[in-house]
């Protein structure tokens, strides 16, 4: 049951990743010019108090973590970032092969 709910955020992630991208490739071309969503402006647009605050938790419990990898994150595309996540989620949560030959007993 716990594996069904992960496939399924891992494949809401893959849907929200190609949205994202479709989104993104659009703009360009309005734009004529590369335009990508940062996770950083649609986190800051979704709910920006809930990013100050894991900034601040983050920063007591170690400075360079927040400079060195979150930063880092942040300033990805959203697209990217989402799809990563979700293939993760698909890849760690698939159901064992079956084995051939041996019993489960």
């Amino acid at each position: 049951m716990i594996r069904g709910f992960f496939r399924l955020i891992g494949l809401l992630l893959l849907a929200g990743a190609f949205v994202f991208a479709v989104y993104d490739g659009a703009r360009s071309i309005a734009d004529q010019a590369i335009r990508f969503t940062r996770l950083g402006d649609f986190w800051n647009d979704v709910h920006q108090a809930s990013q100050h605050s894991f900034h601040a938790m983050v920063e007591g419990i170690s400075p360079w973590l927040w400079a060195e990898v979150v930063k880092v994150v942040l300033n990805q595309p959203v697209w990217a970032v989402m799809g990563l996540l979700g293939l993760v989620l698909l890849i760690v949560f698939r159901r064992p092969k079956p084995l051939i030959g041996y019993s489960r007993s």
